[in-house]
């Protein structure tokens, strides 16, 4: 029954993250809460999100919805802002990295209101003196913290006016850049529960493939409201945690 329910959350956390970020904060607080160890969970979710984010990205790589050409250099700008990140925090105390957390997710959420990028545009995510720091600074972020950064990624794009399925691509690929090297030390250390991070990572696979689908069919217009409310939640999640 265990592990039906984490294969469930898997679908449920995954599809969110696909389509607006912050499906980290279903999956991690659920498997806490079921009395998973810490760094198990954690681990759990590294591995799932780093094979389902990758399989998400291949569905739309394969019809053609973007080209890996396009989008590669993504891959070292993620994983160097992620190392960087892993080193500062490793300088910062808790407290502080959850108020640094707090406040670039109302940053970006002030920004959508004042930004025009809308994901109606269909421009191209080039190697630009925007996009290279945002996604750099981004990927600090997820070193330093994670619970938001595919919603924050998706911020840049819209702002960038990339096409909201070119965007759930690259945030898609950013996070597999990211995750990746977290997963093999998780893995390398001893600390993953296997059959429960197989159940959630089958979950987080079939979660992946749904949000691929819905963010197909999802009208531009809804995009932002969605990251909002997401924002939203981050943010209350956070400062109830923080307060705790």
């Amino acid at each position: 029954m265990e592990y039906v329910l984490i294969f469930f959350i898997g679908i449920i956390a995954t599809t969110l993250g696909t389509l607006a970020g912050g499906g980290g904060l279903i999956s991690l607080p659920a498997m806490l809460l079921m009395g998973l160890p810490i760094h198990g969970a954690i681990g759990a979710n590294k591995v799932s999100n780093t094979v389902s984010s990758f399989s998400s990205f291949f569905v739309l790589v394969r019809r053609k919805e973007i080209s890996f050409k396009e989008s590669y250099w993504i891959i070292p700008v993620s994983l160097g802002g992620g190392l960087t990140g892993g080193y500062v925090a490793s300088i910062l105390s808790e407290k502080n990295l959850y108020w640094i957390a707090v406040c670039l997710l109302i940053f970006a959420f002030i920004t959508s209101f004042l930004s025009k990028g809308s994901f109606s545009g269909d421009k191209p995510l080039r190697f630009s003196k925007a996009s290279v720091p945002g996604l750099y600074g981004i990927g600090i972020y997820d070193g330093l913290f994670g619970p938001g950064q595919g919603t924050l990624m998706l911020y840049l794009f819209g702002h960038l006016q990339v096409a909201y399925i070119k965007a759930v691509a690259y945030v898609r690929l950013a996070t597999f850049s990211s995750c990746f090297g977290a997963a093999i030390s998780y893995i390398a250390s001893g600390k993953i529960i296997w059959p429960l991070t197989i159940a959630l990572l089958l979950g987080s696979v079939a979660g992946a493939q749904m949000g691929v689908r819905i963010a197909q069919k999802l009208k531009p217009k809804f995009v932002k409201p969605i990251l909002r409310i997401v924002t939203v939640a981050i943010i209350f999640q956070l400062i109830i945690d923080n307060i705790k």
